[in-house]
């Protein structure tokens, strides 16, 4: 197992349990990456250093600790000239933040869209770095922060390379446009959206699965899920709904993933409504919560929403969960009742119970009714048939000539 060590730069401003904490999660990524965790510096800075980051002083001490054969990661995301300059004071291979995140996301993706996000959020980083970071990339080699689906464009040229990140996109461009045709095809089952988002591993493919009834990949490791899951949830009032779940958010993603993984956010985008799903039992419970409100005002997401406290089963008797939401174990089942029950009383509210009268000449608007709505009751009589049915406000206004008063 390669041996690493973190570092991070803690400016003016920034307090010692902010460092500390966002050092903590790293040391959580790199051991997810398959790294030996050895120790952690912090260098405290009134600004970075242009060339080294942290300043050439620190980095000669660190060149006298680390060997050549280990790693040296930074929490914070380095120029490509300050990557460059570090690598050859130090004499090792060195990576930033994003870089780590990126190998994570290399190793986790399995579907071809999944390997095409990745790919492409690794050569959109990795471009600015092809020239003036030789050594600094070369020294890498197909290890980690450069293993994956773009492990073999490290030493391509920069025409090559544009080309390529041109040709996946239009690869996305081509999936975004077939899941955009599936959203259509479930738009006309008239069933609501509803899309899981959340701090990385707090606990959304458990809860999807459990919700579900069906079986979901779970790991206990971040960035589990990287490609969106569909599931049917049956509401405790007959109605169901599409839950869809997501990648996991973590604070300071990459610009470039969310990117790349736009057409995959985009699900959240048209989703009715979102859960947000927090690990209550998590010491930084709050910041998460902020990190992924952060991210889904970035793209734009303005749905009504759900927090939904997971892991109460992890917190002692007697500590409040949380907020207004819903406090749940998607482990032992604890609530999830109780968040069925809100989603429903959430839908019920958009919906209203009317009653239509069709002639025989306009079976084809019953049947469309049938479609968009929700048939309560169906009652045939002598001049055509009488449907009870809960409707959007949408649907009413386009059988508002059929209604009966």
């Amino acid at each position: 197992m390669q041996r690493a060590y973190l570092v991070s730069l803690q400016l003016p401003g920034q307090s010692d349990w902010e460092v500390e904490d966002s050092l903590d999660e790293l040391w959580e990524l790199a051991e997810d990456a398959g790294l030996e965790v050895v120790d952690r510096f912090v260098q405290k800075r009134a600004t970075p250093d242009p060339a080294t980051f942290i300043g050439k002083g620190k980095a000669e001490e660190l060149g006298a600790i680390v060997e050549p054969d280990e790693l040296i990661i930074f929490d914070n995301e380095l120029s490509p000239a300050q990557q460059g300059n570090l690598a050859e004071i130090i004499d090792a291979p060195v990576l930033d933040r994003t870089q780590l995140i990126l190998d994570i996301f290399a190793q986790r993706a399995q579907s071809r869209e999944g390997k095409i996000q990745v790919e492409l959020a690794q050569l959109n980083y990795l471009l600015p770095r092809l020239t003036g970071a030789g050594k600094a990339l070369s020294r890498l080699g197909g290890g980690i922060g450069t293993r994956g689906p773009g492990e073999t464009k490290l030493e391509t040229d920069r025409r090559r390379l544009r080309k390529r990140i041109s040709d996946l996109r239009a690869e996305l461009e081509e999936i975004r446009k077939v899941r955009a045709t599936h959203r259509a095809r479930r738009d006309q089952m008239a069933a609501p959206v509803v899309a899981l988002v959340g701090y990385t591993n707090a606990g959304k493919s458990t809860l999807l699965r459990e919700l579900s009834g069906t079986d979901t990949f779970v790991a206990d490791q971040l960035f589990a899920t990287l490609d969106p899951t569909i599931r049917r949830w049956e509401l405790p009032d007959g109605r169901w709904v599409f839950l869809t779940d997501t990648v996991g958010f973590i604070r300071r993603l990459p610009h470039t993933l969310v990117a790349a993984f736009r057409a995959t956010l985009e699900e959240i985008l048209f989703a009715d409504l979102i859960l947000h799903v927090i690990d209550v039992s998590h010491p930084q419970a709050r910041e998460q919560q902020e990190a992924v409100e952060q991210v889904l005002a970035e793209i734009g997401a303005a749905q009504p929403v759900i927090n939904v406290y997971n892991k109460i089963d992890k917190i002692p008797a007697g500590i409040e969960a949380g907020g207004a939401g819903v406090p749940v174990s998607a482990l032992t089942g604890e609530n999830l009742d109780r968040l069925g029950a809100e989603v429903a009383a959430f839908f019920s509210s958009l919906f209203s119970v009317q009653k239509f009268h069709f002639s025989f000449a306009n079976f084809g608007e019953a049947s469309r009714l049938r479609e968009l709505g929700r048939v309560l009751e169906e009652r045939f009589t002598e001049t055509g048939v009488e449907i009870t049915a809960e409707v959007d406000q949408a649907t009413a206004g386009l059988m508002r000539a059929f209604r009966v008063e």
